[in-house]
């Protein structure tokens, strides 16, 4: 995520937060964001709830995200997740991709496989 320049913003319980700043190197022709680069976004902050019960001894391994996009990013956006079910190895998480008025601009689904980290 250092490579795009994802930002961390906060994590608190089931909930997670980050930015991506538009910039020269993720944007498409039309000069939005590309739509891989917030596939991308989504797909961290979204395996960041995923695991946030135990982060230092568990992993995240994406099954399945499907996105859903409503309007292209022309700016700075933020990505909010939600972890909404979460068993000993299954988590199930929705986030948002939001402009900076608070306009949803993608959505997403993902299931992870949750994995224990190595020692």
């Amino acid at each position: 995520m250092h490579h795009i320049g994802l930002e961390s913003i906060s994590l608190q319980g089931d909930g997670c937060h980050t930015r991506l700043k538009l910039k020269r190197d993720l944007v498409n022709s039309r000069g939005d964001i590309h739509g891989g680069a917030l596939m991308s976004a989504l797909d961290f902050t979204l395996s960041v709830v995923a695991r946030a019960h135990d982060p230092l001894n568990v992993g995240a391994a994406t099954i399945d995200m499907s996105t859903h996009f409503y309007a292209p990013a022309a700016a700075d956006i933020d990505v909010f997740a939600v972890c909404k079910r979460r068993g000993k190895r299954i988590a199930f998480c929705e986030g948002e991709v939001k402009d900076a008025e608070g306009n949803v601009l993608a959505v997403a689904r993902a299931v992870f496989k949750l994995v224990p980290r190595a020692p």
